[in-house]
């Protein structure tokens, strides 16, 4: 299993709004970075466990547990002129973006905000701690899933 850490801003697509869909599952679409498409396409499976992280807010942080249902499989507003993430140079027939389909699991017990996330020498080899790393999707280790886990 692979442990993952997914940013959204909550007044986009928060976890509250993950836990409303139907069967607490929705695909998350949009990913329009190489790198994070690549982490979605070719390296998520089924069960990995995945961080919630609330983005662009008051306080970032991570807010709850989610878990991949669907492996990538290509992202469709791409193809659509009307949807916001539209990309007239992606083709179904050889797709440029990708997405994987996720469940709500359970909010943590407390918000975990970023400023104290940094503080841990802990979490100082951790993507998401480190100065100008503004991937949306991001690998998390076993070691560092539980140390964060133990913060709650």
């Amino acid at each position: 299993m692979n442990y993952w850490l997914m940013k959204s801003e909550p007044d986009v697509f928060g976890i509250d709004h993950l836990k409303q869909a139907p069967k607490k599952t929705e695909h998350w679409d949009g990913v329009r970075n190489y790198q994070a498409r690549n982490m979605m396409r070719d390296e998520m499976k089924k069960g990995d466990q995945v961080f919630f992280y609330h983005s662009n807010c008051d306080e970032p942080g991570i807010v709850g547990i989610m878990k991949v249902v669907k492996e990538g499989y290509p992202d469709h507003t791409a193809f659509d002129p009307e949807a916001k993430y539209h990309d007239p140079k992606s083709d179904p027939d050889n797709p440029r973006w990708f997405m994987v389909d996720v469940q709500y699991v359970r909010k943590l017990k407390r918000n975990i905000p970023l400023s104290e996330l940094k503080q841990y020498k802990e979490l100082e080899d951790m993507p998401l701690v480190r100065k100008g790393n503004r991937l949306s999707i991001m690998p998390v280790t076993k070691r560092q899933w539980d140390f964060i886990l133990g913060l709650e």
